[in-house]
């Protein structure tokens, strides 16, 4: 009963409001862009979106880690990817001004992609290096008034709810232009709508740890290795174990 409910709900409730939501977001997007901000315009369509999408979901986030942002300070973000709800928690949770390196794919979603590319947030195409060397110089032209820059490293969902191995774009940005590096940390949201599934399941708790930041010293293989270890390394603890009580 409880499954037949779920699918259901997700359906003829979820699915609605969420497609509702996301086509007057994306016009209030495109009817503010012209005259005010990327990062005001995102506090008055993208995030309420994204933070709708998991009240009518029923997911609630715990965020832990604020006191480590420093007011003023662009990062290299770099966050675990379990699921599609990784975007609403990010979005609406995450408190950081960010422009997110996504896959060039995702240009073709009606009205998120339009919205993306009106606000700032770089595509990349990892088949082809030239034009995945021509995002990644976009992405720095932004980080301007405390931006940051935000990737998913692993680049692309993980199919088990595991860590997979980290690829070096965003740290090797974070050298050439010394930036901290923030590891972030998603956690829970694998269980509400898993990979290559349309199976929602609503009520959950997430968690978004923001980790302390990692200085950047150097710019050699040896520095860019360790960098990548300790963000791995930071991501992967919560994962495994109990978040402490949210701190915001």
């Amino acid at each position: 009963m409880m499954r037949l409910f779920f699918f259901l709900y997700s359906w003829l409730v979820f699915v609605p409001l969420m497609v509702a939501t996301t086509l007057l977001a994306g016009l209030t997007c495109l009817l503010l862009i012209p005259f005010l901000p990327a990062d005001k315009v995102a506090k008055l369509s993208a995030i309420p979106w994204a933070r709708l999408c998991l009240l009518y979901s029923g997911v609630r986030v715990d965020v832990h880690g604020r006191h480590n942002l420093q007011p003023g300070q662009s990062y290299v973000i770099v966050a675990n990817h379990l699921s599609q709800f990784d975007i609403f928690v990010l979005y609406g949770y995450l408190g950081v001004d960010f422009r997110w390196v996504m896959k060039h794919e995702l240009r073709k979603v009606p009205v998120i992609g339009i919205c993306c590319e009106r606000l700032g947030h770089v595509f990349i195409n990892r088949a082809n290096t030239e034009a995945a060397i021509a995002s990644l110089n976009e992405a720095r032209a932004r980080l301007a008034n405390g931006a940051s820059v935000l990737f998913f490293p692993e680049g692309t969902r993980s199919r088990d709810g595991q860590l997979k191995p980290f690829k070096k774009g965003a740290f090797k940005m974070a050298q050439e232009l010394q930036l901290p590096v923030l590891p972030v940390t998603v956690s829970g949201t694998f269980d509400i709508l898993p990979a290559g599934t349309l199976r929602l399941h609503p009520g959950a708790t997430t968690r978004l740890m923001l980790h302390p930041p990692l200085a950047v010293n150097g710019n050699s293989e040896e520095e860019l290795r360790v960098l990548i270890q300790q963000s791995q390394a930071a991501i992967a603890t919560p994962l495994d174990d109990s978040c402490p009580q949210p701190s915001l």
